[in-house]
């Protein structure tokens, strides 16, 4: 197979071409983190931040951005997107947020999975930030990715 990457032979940039690779079932786990003021972690708790369910819309928000990452990710593969959870857990310091996805494709699903935290982060970040003006997004990162031959 060729040498996959993203540059051609004079150095232009190009999507790889996959067109030769076999479906595989394909599943990938992210993480991250948003570290919030103790009060703006009660007003979450209490449902009282003025633009809404800040977690409700930010699970819906990364869902949402995980089916559009070849929209946002110059020479990403749009892939066939079969499951994705954006999953968030409030504490008294901020919200750790994960993700799975899966496909079955020829490439991919991390970029989805990684897509999901970050917009999910995002958005608690947009919703907050008018009461906490010292919100950290950290530690976003891939924490597995598997691959199962069909």
């Amino acid at each position: 197979m060729q040498n996959m990457n993203h540059l051609d032979k004079e150095g232009k940039a190009v999507m790889v071409d996959i067109s030769k690779k076999p479906p595989v079932r394909r599943t990938a786990l992210a993480a991250g983190r948003i570290n919030l003021a103790a009060e703006t972690v009660d007003l979450i708790r209490q449902n009282l931040i003025k633009k809404g369910d800040v977690l409700t819309i930010s699970r819906i928000a990364g869902i949402m951005a995980a089916k559009k990452t070849a929209d946002f990710i110059p020479l990403c593969h749009n892939i066939a997107l079969e499951h994705i959870t954006v999953d968030l857990d409030l504490d008294d310091t901020g919200v750790t947020i994960r993700s799975e996805a899966r496909c079955t494709d020829k490439t991919g699903i991390e970029m989805e999975a990684l897509t999901a935290v970050t917009v999910a982060a995002l958005t608690i970040y947009d919703m907050c930030k008018a009461v906490d003006k010292k919100m950290l997004i950290t530690d976003i990162r891939l924490l597995e990715k598997r691959k199962e031959e069909l």
